[in-house]
């Protein structure tokens, strides 16, 4: 069976094989829980979400602090009908579920979109495949993993 903290590390560690995922006592299933958990601002949690426009999909990942503005989903993804993904759209795509996605080491090969605002950090967090855990990146660093397209929000 598939693990998905398994799969999250071994794919970091091609890129740094220092990277390695935060395990928290709790789940975690929103951004501002894993800001508390961790000790940050919320806009340092990186959220991933995958939304759908007919048969093709998008994974935007954007700041804690940001919402997604219809338009650039339009924008990105075309098509008349944007909608966030299912439950079980986010399972069969990404290969995490809601509250855990990480934005690489994804089951399927999706365009990823990346909010610009991230680079105002440092280092801030993603998930990390399950959803009591976390990956401490640079901006640089997710967009090189994720090879991902830069949108500002």
């Amino acid at each position: 069976m598939d693990n998905p903290l398994t799969r999250v590390t071994h794919f970091v560690h091609q890129f740094d094989p220092s990277l390695t995922p935060i395990i928290m006592e709790e789940e975690m299933h929103t951004a501002e829980e894993a800001a508390t958990a961790i000790g940050v601002e919320t806009a340092q949690i990186a959220k991933s979400i995958l939304f759908r426009s007919k048969d093709r999909y998008g994974l935007f990942v954007l700041a804690g602090d940001k919402r997604l503005p219809s338009a650039v989903v339009k924008q990105c993804l075309g098509g008349r009908k944007q909608k966030m993904a299912t439950v079980e759209e986010v399972l069969a795509v990404t290969g995490f579920q809601i509250g855990a996605v990480c934005p690489f080491a994804l089951r399927e090969k999706i365009p990823i979109f990346i909010d610009t605002s991230l680079q105002r950090f440092h280092m801030f967090y993603t998930a990390a495949g399950v959803p009591e855990s976390l990956l401490e990146l640079t901006y640089d660093q997710l967009a090189t993993m994720t090879k991902g397209t830069e949108i500002e929000l």
